[in-house]
């Protein structure tokens, strides 16, 4: 056979371009995307069959950093929490919704859909079909949407000691900052109502008015500010009853009976990492405990101590539970994560007892841990003038370099400590003793 009729027969035998194959590898990317970037992997598998300008995430499972974007810098820069909050409030079940929205301080037309497992909600600015058949463009966009919200929970509920300590670090961060915010515009706002109230202004109605306006804006930020901290913190008491609406569906038709010992309700806030942690954990041990044979009931209890939340679960079984299970070697190293502890007390014929105690304040760190990020002496200085809460203008005066040479050390300690803006910065430079 000559080789111009063995190349003809090759190419008449090669396999076509299989259509499907760039959904695949977007469906593949985004399944493998760390949680910084599946807003934007989620978006570049959604373009080509929804465009928009804009793509928001917001759930809360991610305490540190609720919102994750991609888009327009405009857009993403200015969206709020509150904004989002209010959207997300307005929707009833997980069917896509399209309509106007304030987003970015102003109106905008979006779609909008929620994951009801975790309270999710994913946002498109601007939608609009990116080619034939809008039905189908949508339909997968949807299904995109709840992969992207799986494996965000997925990830937290697996994450690394790292990445608790600096979400952590990131939600103190940002209720520092949001309460220096309040404060400064509620004394600002008070200034102003106590002027308007003055009896030396004459025009009556316009003092009226810009009273009610003064006014409403106050409770709107002292709403702000609270809703800030309501991301970063859980109650005991609500933390415990979502662990309760969260087995029911797992223990319904088990035939195994789960008994809630309720925490008090006077109880220490728990962060939300300790919060969502300490769920996971106990819904790994329940599941655990339930592949043994002959288990009838299942306690499981909270309690604070005021530094910790201690979990204790206990079944009826007969003892057949191991620490080596691979389940609950799992559990423990999710416990160890949070700097906790996870004791296992197993009697053959009386049962499995597991008392866990996750600690509700991030460790102390020795000031200047941070030999890791290779940081040259300059950086560091600047660095330790951003956990300080410095701007780049008072950095530049103190050090005696101009501002653009401040911006350029910043640039270099972004890239250095694997982040996107100041404020995770500083949060990961407190979390590493840096003040």
């Amino acid at each position: 056979m000559s080789s111009a009729t063995h190349r003809s027969l090759q190419e008449s035998t090669a396999p076509s371009p299989d259509p499907h194959w760039p959904l695949l590898q977007a469906i593949a990317t985004l399944a493998d995307a760390p949680l910084t970037h599946i807003a934007e992997q989620l978006r570049n598998a959604s373009l080509p069959y929804l465009g928009s300008s804009s793509l928001v995430i917001f759930t809360e499972d991610c305490t540190g950093r609720p919102q994750k974007k991609a888009g327009e810098e405009e857009i993403i820069s200015r969206v709020s929490i509150a904004e989002l909050d209010n959207l997300r409030a307005a929707l009833t079940d997980e069917t896509p919704w399209f309509g106007e929205a304030e987003i970015a301080g102003r109106p905008r037309p979006v779609l909008a859909l929620k994951y009801a497992p975790s309270h999710a909600l994913l946002v498109l600015t601007d939608p609009h079909p990116a080619g034939p058949g809008h039905n189908a463009g949508l339909d997968m966009v949807t299904y995109l949407w709840r992969l992207a919200a799986r494996r965000i929970q997925e990830k937290v509920a697996d994450a690394p000691p790292s990445y608790l300590l600096e979400s952590r670090a990131a939600s103190a961060e940002r209720i520092r900052v949001t309460a220096e915010l309040t404060d400064l515009h509620s004394t600002t706002l008070e200034t102003l109502l106590a002027a308007l109230r003055s009896s030396s202004l004459a025009d009556a109605a316009a003092r009226t008015t810009v009273t009610d306006l003064a006014a409403k804006a106050l409770v709107g930020l002292r709403t702000l500010s609270d809703r800030t901290t309501d991301l970063a913190k859980e109650p005991v008491a609500k933390a415990f009853e979502r662990l309760r609406e969260d087995l029911r569906p797992l223990t319904r038709f088990s035939g195994v009976e789960v008994e809630f010992i309720e925490p008090p309700l006077n109880g220490r806030d728990l962060p939300g990492e300790v919060a969502h942690a300490a769920r996971a954990i106990v819904r790994g041990l329940v599941l655990a405990m339930m592949e043994q044979t002959d288990i009838s009931r299942i306690r499981t209890q909270w309690d604070c101590d005021g530094e910790n939340l201690l979990i204790n679960v206990r079944d009826d079984g007969r003892g057949t539970l191991s620490a080596d299970t691979p389940s609950i070697s799992g559990l423990e190293r999710r416990v160890q994560a949070l700097t906790g502890h996870l004791r296992m007390d197993v009697m053959p014929g009386w049962g499995a007892d597991i008392f866990v105690s996750l600690p509700l304040d991030l460790p102390t760190r020795p000031a200047g841990d941070v030999a890791g990020w290779n940081l040259a002496a300059r950086e560091l200085e600047v660095l330790q003038h951003l956990a300080a809460g410095h701007r780049n203008r008072t950095i530049a005066s103190t050090l005696g370099i101009s501002e653009n040479t401040v911006k350029f050390h910043v640039r270099n300690l972004f890239k250095k400590l694997g982040v996107g803006s100041r404020t995770e910065a500083i949060a990961l430079a407190h979390s590493h003793g840096l003040r």
